[in-house]
């Protein structure tokens, strides 16, 4: 009988963990390293990519009247006529690209 109860009590805290682990990989925010890796996947479409960063720690930022957490990087893409240069915005929830613009 002692057995039958430690294997029951195994087995709900086995489902327990499981259940707790998943709960906290959907509030978990995405890291900066992965969050530069999903911007430079969206910048190779428009060519090579020579260099890249990123701020580790997010920002607050505001775009059409929604507030948003957000990493700041850039990526810099080698074209004919010299370097350009672009900084974006990421979502520290989804990795999301919300804003970028050229600066040079």
């Amino acid at each position: 009988m002692k057995f039958r109860k430690a294997i029951v009590a195994f087995g709900i805290g086995l489902a327990l963990g499981f259940l707790a682990r998943k709960q906290y990989e959907r509030c978990q925010r995405i890291t900066p390293e992965k969050a530069l890796k999903l911007a430079k996947e969206y910048y190779k479409n428009q060519g090579p990519i020579s260099g890249s960063w990123i701020y580790m720690k997010p920002e607050e930022i505001e775009k059409n009247g929604i507030t948003y957490m957000a990493y700041r990087g850039g990526v810099t893409l080698p074209k004919a006529d010299g370097n350009k240069r672009y900084e974006f915005y990421a979502d520290v929830e989804t990795g999301a690209i919300i804003g970028s613009v050229q600066t040079a």
